[in-house]
């Protein structure tokens, strides 16, 4: 490569940069949001950084999709992943994680309706106020997002066989299709705080405002919501 085309694919990444920074730092102030204190804001902007370099490298226009959208998920798609791989998260969380959606699960195939708070901590065996704190540790020891709930498709620029391709595309319209009737089994104030959270992009704060609870609460409110989510759409779930 010349130095002209080397300077002309910097100044590219550069301007790209520029562009897109408040992208980064938007979604990045989004997660931080319901992450512990322990999660640095530097750390999510780099690790954003580099899911938008990697979004405008892959990125194929001529697929319809535009770009915003498609680096937002990469850029979320890289904060997400650089989380992981620190896994802060005490092995009593993702325990006490799985013990609540079974519970919740089992008490909404006996009833034949969504369980009601205190019924959940009934069946749990602990008062109503150890219930809400296991959904507190929940929210800030583990991202639990729409994206974790159903089939990992990539099916912008799939260099794979076109069956495959073909496959992902109808099996990620069957997925959202499925999330949309399980958002709509939920209860209502569950409903609205993910729509609130996931399609406005408002953060608890901004929500417990609007619901007139506390952030605390809207925290509860959407582990809940996330794990009644997750039973329904079990046989989306690939953990």
């Amino acid at each position: 490569m010349n130095k002209a085309a080397a300077y002309t694919r910097f100044d590219n990444k550069t301007s790209i940069v520029e562009q897109y920074a408040p992208l980064v730092k938007r979604i990045a102030h989004h997660l931080l949001a319901r992450l512990p204190a322990s999660v640095q804001l530097d750390d999510l902007l780099q690790a954003g950084m580099m899911g938008l370099l990697e979004a405008s490298s892959k990125f194929d226009g001529s697929k319809g999709a535009k770009f915003e959208t498609f680096a937002g998920i990469r850029i979320r798609g890289s904060m997400l992943d650089e989380i992981r791989r620190g896994d802060w998260v005490p092995r009593s969380v993702h325990r006490n994680q799985r013990r609540v959606a079974q519970v919740i699960d089992e008490l909404g195939q006996e009833l034949g309706r969504d369980a009601r708070d205190p019924e959940i901590a009934e069946r749990l065996e602990m008062p109503l106020e150890d219930y809400y704190r296991i959904l507190n540790d929940v929210s800030v020891g583990k991202v639990v997002g729409i994206e974790d709930l159903g089939v990992a498709v990539d099916v912008v620029n799939h260099d794979d066989n076109q069956d495959d391709v073909a496959y992902e595309s109808l099996a990620k319209v069957e997925f959202h299709s499925a999330l949309v009737a399980g958002i709509k089994l939920l209860p209502e104030r569950d409903a609205l705080v993910l729509s609130l959270y996931y399609d406005e992009a408002l953060n608890l704060k901004e929500i417990g405002a609007i619901l007139e609870v506390s952030e605390s609460r809207v925290s509860q409110i959407h582990s809940q919501a996330m794990l009644r989510l997750k039973g329904k759409l079990k046989h989306w779930t690939q953990t």
